[in-house]
């Protein structure tokens, strides 16, 4: 593991990973800190903790909106994944229940 020194929103935090992931952490510190730094400009919002609970709500809209490649899922939501997985539990759930009553 790598020790990364990294600054969000004008605070310093020491991180630890791989080598291979350390790309990918700087993009995501680097996108954290311009969400929170354009939510801070705002000026409706003042405290560090409102503004980083404020930034994770929008990455994590971000994520559930994020499409999936073309394929068999191509053009779903993340967040379609989890509903329809949800779904597909129920159904399981209910055949597996009615083979139960049958025994």
């Amino acid at each position: 593991m790598e020790r990364v020194d990294v600054t969000i929103l004008g605070r310093d935090y020491s991180l630890a990973c791989s080598a291979e992931e350390k790309p990918t952490l700087m993009a995501a510190v680097r996108h954290v800190d311009q969400l929170m730094l354009r939510i801070q400009g705002t000026g409706k919002i003042s405290s560090n903790e409102r503004i980083a609970v404020m930034a994770a709500l929008q990455v994590a809209g971000e994520l559930l909106a994020m499409k999936a490649p073309d394929g068999p899922l191509g053009g779903l939501a993340v967040g379609d994944f989890k509903s329809r997985i949800e779904d597909m539990n129920a159904v399981l759930d209910d055949a597996l229940s009615g083979q139960e009553k049958l025994l």
